[in-house]
């Protein structure tokens, strides 16, 4: 079952989380009080790169019809598009670059290249899931609506499709993120506001129609002007470089919140939550990748999704080095911080994607300590036999807290198969 006790799970008492929310806060002065020149700079080029490689993109498109020149001026548009989504409009509708008073990079005026409307973005993303980050029945994140993510969420025979479902999402992801404000599963079963539903459709329509008619209109009947072109090479083009961004996106957010390690939290958890337990929330509930500096600007930095879920608002290219103190931080309070390589976290949430396709009954761990999500009661046992977490070890001078619990378990749990496989 996902988490009801935050505290009780982290092994951490109410001093020890008032104490990390202090010490998380002194990260966030430390970094708005050092915003300056070398930010603004950094952002106003990523921006001026990603206008000269959508430009060169459509320059290759145009001038040549030869397959090499098609696939070139594609890959460049996609990785364009890549870009402009993730390190640019994602991080200036968090609001990281709005302390420059820029009105052209502002959060409240910028309207990426995506179907969904900025608006509408704003608020499913921006308040629901960063506030209420994978609390379910609250955060419309987890799973999407769409896919099992969590035993908590009950299997369905719709499950059974949850590879398919996903499939689907990462190929046309920008269509899911533009229709998620709509809450199509409320107007379905008639408990929408009418009226409120009518406005986000229209908002929706009108953002959508725009998209539409710039990629698979508008830039095909441009570039069909040119000899070396034709509308219909154009609009393929359009529509692949659409894909490759898409399963991207798709791809950096999942390793961001269901590989392993990633919790899941029940709605009493936000009942009298303070910010150092609000802290310690984002902390449980997300999950990094290993990167570099290629990776680090290709995925928004979004790399660093814990960092990103404690500070959504700070400047994305000042997430590596709070990392570094975040990490520290973990160590301190001997808590897990959860990261792996790119392509194992991303295999990851595919393995819990197929496995939850699957009835309860199929599945081998229990509801309390799966991979994919743990909960406060797999530890009993372990309080009972052991004790002492929570504690600092009088033997190590070493706190015992949630990471530890965790090696614990899991070393009993090998005992335990190894003992069987001998029997």
């Amino acid at each position: 079952m996902a988490i009801t006790d935050v505290p009780a799970f982290a092994h951490l008492t109410d001093a020890d989380i008032e104490n990390l929310g202090i010490e998380l806060d002194a990260i966030r002065q430390d970094i708005e009080d050092s915003r300056g020149e070398r930010d603004a700079r950094y952002i106003r080029r990523t921006i001026a790169a990603q206008r000269a490689l959508e430009v060169s993109g459509r320059l290759m498109l145009a001038a040549s019809s030869r397959r090499s020149a098609w696939w070139a001026g594609t890959a460049t548009l996609g990785v364009a598009k890549i870009i402009e989504n993730m390190e640019i409009g994602h991080n200036v509708m968090h609001g990281q670059w709005d302390w420059m008073n820029d009105p052209e990079i502002h959060s409240s005026s910028w309207e990426w290249d995506m179907s969904g409307a900025s608006k509408h973005w704003r608020f499913t993303h921006n308040f629901m899931h960063h506030k209420y980050t994978n609390i379910l029945g609250m955060d419309d994140d987890v799973g999407y609506g769409l896919i099992r993510v969590t035993r908590d969420q009950k299997w369905k025979p719709f499950n059974l499709l949850n590879l398919f479902y996903n499939t689907m999402l990462c190929t046309l992801f920008e269509w899911g993120v533009g229709l998620q404000h709509l809450e199509l599963g409320k107007i379905f079963k008639g408990r929408d506001n009418r009226n409120a539903t009518l406005i986000r459709v229209k908002e929706f329509g009108i953002k959508a129609g725009h998209q539409v008619a710039k990629d698979y209109v508008v830039w095909p009947a441009l570039t069909a002007l040119s000899p070396g072109a034709t509308f219909k090479s154009t609009l393929k083009a359009n529509a692949v470089a659409n894909i490759i961004r898409n399963v991207w996106a798709n791809a950096v957010i999942f390793c961001g919140h269901f590989p392993d390690g990633a919790e899941k939290f029940t709605k009493t958890d936000m009942v009298g939550e303070s910010r150092g337990q609000w802290y310690l929330r984002q902390m449980l509930g997300s999950a990094n990748f290993e990167n570099g500096p290629v990776l680090r600007f290709m995925s928004g930095n979004l790399c660093h999704q814990i960092e990103h879920h404690l500070y959504p608002d700070l400047p994305s290219n000042r997430l590596y080095e709070i990392s570094i103190r975040v990490r520290a931080l973990c160590d301190k309070y001997d808590l897990p911080y959860t990261t792996g390589s790119f392509l194992v976290q991303y295999a990851k949430s595919w393995r819990t994607i197929a496995k939850l396709s699957l009835p309860d009954r199929f599945l081998r761990d229990t509801a309390d300590d799966a991979p994919e999500t743990h909960s406060e009661r797999m530890f009993l046992e372990l309080d009972a036999v052991d004790g002492g977490f929570g504690q600092t070890d009088p033997v190590t001078g070493r706190r015992r807290g949630l990471k530890t619990a965790f090696e614990t378990a899991r070393e009993w749990r090998r005992e335990r198969r190894a003992a069987k496989r001998a029997a």
